[in-house]
């Protein structure tokens, strides 16, 4: 009871948590200088009565409140009107959930893909390091990692690109699909997209890989030096058993938190990547609003993200609980 309890206040605190974060958001926006008809008041083929017919269209005309009651009303559901748009582009002329829909898929394939990769090689290597510290293996390793945050994405991005051309490498350098991509069976699709998620995948997942070994070496030393770990080894408890079972358990309890952080990127968090590897994802799609002043888009991509945030946040929270029994819930 205590467990359902707990997630129903955290599930019943969401709507107003986002009807807060859109109203800041809209009210941001809408004081940025501009709008999305900006530019065609620069083309002297466009005539002042068809800007002004084409701002009544789009409700640019309205007040603040006018404008943001008219998003309101397609974003959230209210009744007589259940469905959810997050409001229409002003660019595509398309919903935003279309829109969104249809990029997020290939964002989430290639966050979800690269944060699978760092975790399942972060993990172990940290764990290693902490076991052997001071060894060549744990210098070689700390030094790769501090190489891994050091280097941006987009440059590391470039340099595989680089050799990817001068080598001529078998990988493709751009796209999410291959042409004739909805010919291929359902494995040939599989095997298709993976391919191209190679690089950006590789590009993604290395500063993060280098920031969870950092982290996962830190955390399994600082535990390893507690009372308790020292009793278990005074036991006479083998090695393995003192590291996996008494000292890693709590050791990762940070890292459960950063899973819920990470959970809220997956559709926001491989913008750069995106551009650098010519990947047709959400991040691209988002910044290309932003540089149009196209509102409904770019505040439909913040609601995405606020939303997986606060999702994020109660999944950490439960895991955390699950993996530490000294955590309760209230």
């Amino acid at each position: 009871m205590a467990v359902q309890a707990f997630i129903l206040r955290r599930l019943a605190n969401i709507i107003p948590l986002l009807i807060g974060i859109s109203f800041l958001s809209f009210s941001i926006m809408y004081l940025a200088p501009g709008d999305f008809l900006g530019e065609l008041r620069l083309n002297p083929q466009v005539s002042a009565e068809t800007i002004e017919m084409m701002r009544a269209q789009y409700g640019l005309d309205r007040p603040f409140l006018v404008q943001y009651w008219m998003w309101f009303k397609e974003a959230f559901p209210l009744p007589g009107n259940w469905s959810v748009n997050l409001g229409r582009s002003f660019q595509f002329h398309t919903p935003v959930t279309t829109l969104i829909g249809f990029y997020a898929f290939n964002t989430l394939l290639l966050s979800v893909s690269s944060a699978l990769l760092a975790w399942l090689i972060a993990i172990p290597i940290g764990i290693y390091a902490a076991r052997k510290q001071y060894s060549l293996g744990d210098k070689f390793l700390t030094t790769v990692a501090f190489m891994g945050v050091s280097i941006p994405n987009f440059f590391l991005g470039l340099i595989i690109l680089y050799f990817v051309v001068r080598w001529d490498w078998p990988l493709p350098v751009g796209g999410a699909t291959s042409l004739g991509y909805d010919e291929l069976s359902l494995w040939g699709k599989i095997v298709d997209r993976a391919h191209h998620l190679i690089v950006p995948t590789l590009v993604l997942a290395t500063g993060s890989t280098a920031g969870l070994m950092r982290y996962m070496r830190s955390n399994l030393l600082d535990t390893l030096r507690q009372d308790y770990v020292r009793t278990a080894r005074a036991k006479g408890l083998s090695e393995r058993l003192v590291v996996y079972k008494h000292g890693l358990r709590n050791a990762i309890n940070p890292l459960i938190t950063f899973f819920g952080f990470e959970i809220a990127s997956l559709l926001s968090g491989a913008t750069l990547t995106e551009f650098v590897t010519s990947y047709p994802g959400l991040g691209r799609l988002l910044y290309g609003g932003l540089r149009a002043n196209d509102y409904h888009l770019v505040l439909g991509g913040l609601m995405v993200g606020s939303f997986m945030l606060i999702v994020g946040n109660l999944i950490a929270d439960i895991l955390l609980a699950w993996a530490d029994p000294r955590i309760r819930y209230q």
